[in-house]
């Protein structure tokens, strides 16, 4: 199963690469970006642009700071797994 973004962005806001995820960053992050994926093994590299892609994604959020505050506050709206799976099978969509 895949999960899709509720409102997804065409073009993406942050592009897929390392430049794109380096370009999003502020200094001391986009630092500490490079230096993860430099001594990342080849094997672990795409683990790193997947991480940091996700924390470039809500750094460049208009609402991310808002998401953030909720996720520590413990307010942040979560849905169950086995929710979403029983809305999917209802719509007639793959859960596989």
């Amino acid at each position: 199963m895949t999960a899709q973004p509720i409102h997804p962005h065409e073009p993406e806001r942050v592009p897929r690469n390392a430049e794109g995820i380096a370009a999003a960053l502020s200094g001391e992050r986009r630092m500490e970006f490079y230096r993860e994926l430099l001594a990342a093994a080849p094997e672990q590299a795409e683990g790193v642009l997947r991480r940091w892609w996700c924390e470039a994604q809500l750094d460049t959020d208009p609402a991310g700071e808002r998401l953030t505050a909720a996720a520590l506050d413990g307010t942040l709206s979560t849905t169950a797994v086995s929710d979403l799976i029983e809305r999917r099978r209802a719509a007639g969509l793959p859960v596989e």
